[in-house]
């Protein structure tokens, strides 16, 4: 890994928010494997087995417990440790909670993003920002074409509209006040959206992965809604690799590379919810499971195909995904099958990987 993004990352002082949730946690690793100097901001982790408490992550890294939403708290943490670079990941991530407690979703995800953009915007050291969304920023259209970055943004549940408002707040900041011509010159801000990044560490509830391995370990029935609704399925680190090279991209080029970047898989990783659950049970060696509509979330809507193009990334930036399908089952039954899980586990699951893409 070290020798994949040379010795930019090392000695970089670098603030991740939502470092304690599945896909900061990984990121987080990555960025400590490679030498940087972390700083993390984020609520507390949601269990005992997340990825970041087994890993023992607070002992790698400045690790701050707050909420995105106080302004104030956040603002003093970027005056503290001035980071080089910052990674915006905190957010309410759920599609069906965003039902149940909407307010608290836009608050988080339009709110702090614009919290954490006009901290940006004040500070004095801070050259880099990117801020992680989502596949779901897009108006649903049910194309079945994979959606592009000059798409129109939209969202028909308060998560997926909360995370276009994101997106739009990060591109008028951009506008505004990040480039040669206005008054704050030599900063750079990009979002990023991936597709459905499964991988080990994640136990939030109403996502696919998690329910099937909670339901594996207690011996009981997995039940699965929607089984052909159909996602752009990706190993959790794939997008880091697209999100790392283009940090190096922005750093070196600035402003050709500002702007919104898909990370999705290939076509070869679009698969229905009801395969990848088969292909779970079948890697997992144990599991079965049924298909109904739990009551609490039947009157919800969900995208019935959601796809994304990511030509543009890998045009320009020389990022493509790189392992099958099957390859990323296997790195997540790995993780969760493993009963002594550990930061070692975790690197060493990140080098097996960085030998596949070599």
């Amino acid at each position: 890994m070290i020798k994949l993004f040379k010795d930019f990352f090392k000695d970089k002082k670098i603030l991740i928010t939502g470092h304690t949730g599945f896909i900061g946690s990984w990121l987080a690793i990555l960025l400590n494997e490679l030498g940087s100097k972390l700083v993390g901001y984020a609520l507390p982790p949601l269990t005992k087995a997340d990825n970041f408490v087994v890993s023992k992550l607070e002992e790698k890294l400045v690790s701050i417990i707050g909420d995105v939403r106080d302004f104030d708290k956040l603002y003093s943490i970027v005056k503290k440790h001035q980071p080089d670079i910052i990674f915006h990941l905190a957010a309410q991530p759920i599609v069906t909670n965003s039902y149940l407690e909407p307010k608290e979703t836009y608050d988080i995800n339009v709110g702090g993003t614009v919290n954490i953009l006009e901290t940006f915007r004040r500070s004095n050291y801070c050259k880099l920002m990117i801020n992680c969304t989502t596949d779901k920023v897009y108006e649903n259209l049910e194309v079945k074409r994979g959606y592009r970055e000059d798409d129109r943004l939209g969202g028909f549940d308060p998560y997926s509209s909360s995370k276009a408002c994101s997106e739009i707040v990060t591109s008028s900041y951009r506008d505004a006040f990040f480039n040669s011509e206005k008054s704050i010159a030599n900063k750079f801000v990009s979002s990023v959206r991936c597709g459905n990044v499964i991988g080990g560490g994640d136990w939030q509830e109403h996502r696919i992965i998690p329910d099937c391995m909670r339901a594996i370990k207690e011996n009981q029935e997995i039940i699965i809604r929607n089984p052909t609704y159909v996602r752009p399925w990706q190993y959790v680190l794939e997008p880091i690799r697209g999100f790392l090279i283009l940090t190096i991209k922005m750093w070196e080029k600035g402003e050709k590379f500002i702007g919104a970047w898909n990370f999705g898989p290939h076509d070869k990783s679009i698969f229905s919810v009801k395969e990848i659950m088969e292909k779970v049970i079948n890697n997992y060696g144990k599991g079965s499971y049924s298909i109904e509509t739990p009551p609490n979330v039947e009157k919800f809507h969900e995208t019935k195909t959601l796809l994304l193009d990511s030509s543009k990334s890998y045009n320009l930036l020389g990022w493509k995904p790189e392992i099958s399908i099957d390859e990323s089952i296997q790195f997540i039954c790995d993780w969760y099958k493993e009963e002594n899980i550990n930061y070692d586990f975790n690197v060493k699951l990140i080098n097996d990987y960085i030998k596949l893409i070599k």
